[in-house]
């Protein structure tokens, strides 16, 4: 596979491609960060507005990447991904135009929208490659493009300090932020134009039910429900704290509102489910063992991905001030430094695949990983000022690379779980990456750095031991092509993981 990589024809040009529209949705997601302290000087915001505006920039990627997984699997990845970039635009001229706290809580909602991108070329990428190379494949798409978060914490602050003189000579930030939304889009039509969705003569399969996750137990039937109950709470968390003192964007009755529109869409997410599975649950339909799949796995990739990839969100939206503030940096400086930690990504997500692909055991390999990103964030929580800046990146690095790595495992074994449902799967375990990324930047924004790092160092190695005792080897996870297909297609097929 690494010889083709580099060959830009056919499945690698399908992957490049796709990879590369996923680090544009990155760029413009990660946008406000490396200018968070500066925004917040000019608009005159308190540091409690900052940290919640970082929190609102992934709360509605939640929702966003359940309903866009859905989308995916019924209208295909090329015309999903291609919309979204166009609409990539929209929350980035908003961003920039904003005049005060208000319109930039509700540009940075609008955002969370874009940050539902990844969840697309994970169906796109299993479709153009086999099992045995998806730990590798996925890697190198996720890892590629997380790396936008580096492209923006790096070079949007470059961009802003060298066309400073079209804003009488300050950092010119809004510029910077609209820019990465003008060249999303025009890739956007781009990309709707040069891909497929499938090698030619493989038929794009397609859930046959829409509308939720179709699953083949009564007890996965109640873990799914559980699991969408999490998700909605990070929403009412969310709105909680924009109701908190310092904040006040909404008022008291405002959040009870808002709680009881996220109880009725929790009512509705669950009148869905039994739609979907109503012949299930009445005992009308069963599922022969080779369609099954255990959701509990399902749930477990989510908790790996509110560690990893949670934690990483996380990082990537407190560094640049934490660096800025706790070294006493100027803000291009302190961003370039955070910048290191996305930077990794370049190597750890595809390497994380890699070693699922190469170790053996996609298993043991997501318990290890686990516990490295414990172990990494358990050493963070001691920077301080009297740390040498250089010891500090490196702690940084060793918690980054774990839990970018961990990205990588966990998208190596979502795929295999049911071929014709991985987007709405992909949407689920995605999503939690977010709620993760919105408990830890709430806990941040009500503490401090050291609280955070010792809470995710904490949730990582809880993970880590769920994993080694209850999550399972997928079956064929390292064969030339999915079950029931022949070695010479990649095509889509029953379930990996069978249910007992």
């Amino acid at each position: 596979m690494l010889k083709g990589l580099f060959s830009f024809r056919d499945r690698y040009r399908i992957l490049h491609q796709t990879w590369f529209a996923f680090f544009l949705t990155f760029v413009c997601w990660f946008n406000f960060a490396p200018f968070a302290t500066t925004i917040g000087k000019e608009l005159h915001l308190v540091p409690e507005q900052i940290k919640t505006l970082g929190i609102c920039n992934l709360a509605l990627t939640i929702p966003a990447r359940l309903i866009i997984g859905m989308l995916l699997d019924r209208f295909g990845p090329r015309i999903t991904y291609s919309i979204l970039l166009m609409f990539a635009a929209v929350p980035c001229l908003a961003t920039a135009l904003s005049q005060d706290f208000h319109q930039l809580v509700i540009s940075r909602l609008l955002m969370g929208i874009v940050g539902s991108g990844f969840v697309v070329g994970i169906r796109m990428v299993a479709e153009w490659f086999p099992p045995k190379e998806m730990g590798r494949a996925q890697g190198i798409y996720g890892g590629w493009g997380n790396f936008g978060a580096f492209g923006a914490e790096f070079a949007l602050p470059m961009i802003a300090v060298a066309t400073g003189f079209l804003a009488d000579g300050g950092s010119n930030w809004r510029l910077a932020i609209a820019l990465t939304g003008i060249i999303a889009a025009i890739y956007g039509v781009i990309y709707y134009n040069t891909v497929q969705d499938t090698p030619a003569g493989k038929v794009y399969k397609k859930p046959k039910k829409n509308g939720a996750l179709e699953v083949t137990s009564v007890k996965s039937f109640w873990a799914m429900i559980a699991s969408n109950f999490g998700l909605i709470f990070a929403l009412g968390l969310l709105a909680w704290r924009l109701e908190q003192k310092n904040i006040h964007f909404l008022n008291q009755t405002q959040m009870y509102l808002t709680w009881l529109v996220l109880a009725g869409l929790f009512a509705y997410q669950t009148y869905k489910a039994y739609q979907v599975n109503k012949d299930l649950l009445i005992g009308k339909k069963t599922y022969p063992a080779a369609q099954r799949y255990q959701f509990s796995q399902v749930a477990l990739l989510e908790f790996t991905y509110v560690t990893n990839f949670g934690s990483e969100l996380a990082a990537v939206s407190m560094l640049p001030a934490f660096f800025e503030k706790t070294f006493a940096l100027e803000h291009v400086v302190a961003g370039m430094i955070a910048a290191t930690y996305p930077f990794l990504n370049l190597v750890s997500r595809p390497s994380g695949g890699l070693i699922s692909d190469k170790f053996g055991s996609r298993k043991w390999t997501m318990t290890i990983i686990s516990a490295g990103i414990g172990v990494g964030y358990l050493m963070a929580h001691f920077i301080n000022s009297s740390w040498p800046i250089p010891l500090a990146i490196a702690v940084t690095m060793f918690a980054a690379y774990f839990a970018q790595a961990g990205c990588g495992a966990t998208y190596g074994i979502v795929p295999m779980i049911k071929k014709e449902a991985t987007g709405q799967i992909a949407g689920n375990v995605g999503a939690y990456g977010n709620f993760g990324g919105v408990v830890y930047l709430t806990i941040f924004s009500l503490t401090d750095a050291s609280t955070l790092f010792t809470t995710m160092g904490i949730a990582a190695l809880i993970c880590a031991f769920m994993c080694g005792f209850f999550l399972k080897e997928p079956q064929g996870s390292f064969a030339g092509a999915y079950e029931s297909e022949s070695t010479e297609t990649v095509a889509p097929s029953a379930p990996i993981l069978a249910e007992e």
